[in-house]
């Protein structure tokens, strides 16, 4: 299946640690997603990974169709930062991998954003180009919540 990776750079104004729990609480992503519109069923039994259900809204042609899909939130504490990756497929065939790793920098957060996007080429222009939104949206929104600021993305 062809894959795309997308990529982005970019610093938020607050502290690692405040970054990792804002990304590794599911109702963050509400609104940092544009996409999503609900999350429910969060499960946290398990040390290190969060499970939950997103609800993604996508317009098309003027209809609306609401994806629910199963997330799971992988984390990691390194001498060197914080990371959270996963994985998520949804109908059609679309699967999106995605990592955030986390660095100090000038007093605040160097956020790289990593998605791979694997679909087939029939999809795969069209979900690359809705990952890349989302990516560039949240590197926005994040940096505006957590520091007040607007993003230097890459």
């Amino acid at each position: 299946m062809p894959t795309r990776v997308l990529t982005n750079t970019f610093h938020v104004d607050a502290a690692p640690e405040e970054v990792f729990e804002h990304l590794t609480t599911p109702e963050s992503y509400i609104g940092l997603s544009p996409l999503v519109v609900a999350v429910r069923d969060v499960d946290r039994s398990e040390p290190g990974v969060v499970r939950y259900t997103s609800v993604e809204r996508f317009r098309f042609l003027g209809l609306s169709y609401d994806n629910p899909i199963a997330v799971t939130l992988l984390t990691e504490r390194t001498a060197g930062g914080l990371s959270v990756r996963g994985q998520v497929r949804s109908p059609g065939g679309v699967q999106l991998g995605y990592r955030f790793d986390l660095f100090p920098q000038d007093g605040g957060t160097r956020m790289d954003d990593r998605l791979d996007v694997s679909a087939s080429r029939f999809l795969l222009g069209f979900a690359a180009g809705q990952a890349r939104k989302v990516q560039l949206a949240r590197a926005r929104i994040l940096a505006e919540r957590l520091s007040g600021r607007p993003a230097n993305g890459s």
